[in-house]
């Protein structure tokens, strides 16, 4: 049964366009002024769906704790907050949690086309910049190991993060890599020539760029500089507590389309300020600011994808067509996804967000599919 979506304000790769959409099994089939009936959206804006490929959960529950049930609860939540592809991350936590998490996100993946793949955060990872991460699950790089992670995913991992300055570290980036799934740099106290041998070696992008990774210093360049002076992608959290706005701002300048912008949500995004947790740590939110309880550590953040698109509007004073390329397609690109999703073409997935005069979201489309 096919869709319609009529006088719709659209942005499409060449701008906006006034236009109908028709929507059949999933994809766009066409677009234009259609001689079909449909909804009237009276002008309201279409924009691409959004992706996060960095998010803990939202909405009380997170990946590395979740049963199946409780996954579905934070996929819908994404949904109703703009995100219609998104990479679940299971962050270092014990061996056996991940190989049971990530079991449980291949099956759940199979119900729900949001879930584009997952993103390990971990354990192959520095002691020194483990930001949230438990110090006594941190491993050695290992292919063996992944490949165990990969196989519990059922090949679902499409992003691993390693600490290039690791032992095995650069051999074990260039396997993996070759396997097909993109190597993100981070949580790293790794030289600036750590970082490129890791890069030479198939590394894509960095995670959280200048979040849980050696800072720049003008004599000693690092992991940090690295990810603004190659051509890799670069994750930037961009909640304005991460980063500060100009901080934001200036990536986008720099990177342009290598940007990503992504939320690092926790548990806690959609709820008040309290007492949560990350993978069994006590997390405390205090003004929608997350920390370990008890430290100065920020743990994440309590951002929707929603906001955060806002967000870049405001901090990189671009408009809503400047912006969209972080959180849609960008993010694709650089997850060899580009021919099926992160922009509203013909051929690709139906995966639309309606937004009223004022951006605020309306409605959601994951493979023509209306969500809310």
């Amino acid at each position: 049964m096919a869709t319609v979506l009529k006088n719709a304000n659209v942005l499409t790769p060449n701008g906006f366009r006034r236009c109908d959409i028709l929507i059949k099994e999933g994809k766009i089939l066409d677009m234009g002024n259609l001689q079909q009936e449909g909804t009237d959206l009276s002008g309201k804006t279409v924009i691409p769906g959004l992706w996060d490929i960095h998010t803990h959960g939202g909405f009380g529950h997170d990946f590395n704790e979740a049963n199946a049930e409780q996954m579905e609860e934070i996929l819908h939540f994404y949904a109703r907050n703009g995100v219609t592809s998104v990479l679940a991350t299971v962050m270092t936590d014990r061996d056996e949690t991940i190989k049971r998490q990530l079991t449980i996100l291949s099956e759940v993946a199979k119900k729900h086309p949001i879930v584009k793949g997952i993103h390990l955060e971990g354990p192959f990872l520095s002691a020194e910049y483990k930001g949230a991460m438990p110090l006594e699950y941190l491993q050695i790089p290992s292919f063996e190991k992944f490949e165990e992670y990969q196989k519990c995913a059922n090949g679902l991992i499409k992003l691993v993060t390693i600490a290039p300055e690791l032992p095995h570290a650069t051999t074990v980036i260039r396997r993996i890599s070759k396997s097909g799934v993109a190597v993100s740099l981070g949580h790293s106290s790794a030289s600036y020539e750590q970082t490129v041998s890791a890069i030479k070696a198939g590394a894509k992008s960095f995670t959280h760029l200048f979040n849980a990774m050696r800072p720049i210093h003008h004599h000693t360049p690092s992991i940090a500089l690295a990810g603004l002076a190659t051509d890799n992608y670069t994750e930037a959290i961009v909640d304005g507590r991460h980063l500060h706005p100009d901080v934001v701002k200036s990536i986008a300048k720099i990177k342009k389309d290598k940007m990503i912008a992504i939320t690092d949500s926790l548990m806690c995004a959609g709820l008040p300020n309290g007492e949560y947790t990350l993978a069994g740590t006590p997390i405390e939110v205090e003004d929608g600011d997350a920390w370990i309880k008890g430290t100065k550590t920020r743990a994440g953040s309590t951002l929707t994808a929603i906001e955060g698109l806002r967000n870049v509007m405001k901090f990189c004073k671009y408009t809503l067509e400047q912006s969209i390329s972080f959180f849609t397609s960008n993010p694709a690109k650089m997850l060899g996804m580009a021919d099926k999703v992160g922009t509203v073409e013909i051929g690709k997935f139906a995966d639309l967000l309606v937004l009223d005069d004022k951006y605020n979201l309306i409605e959601t489309y994951i493979s023509g599919n209306k969500i809310n």
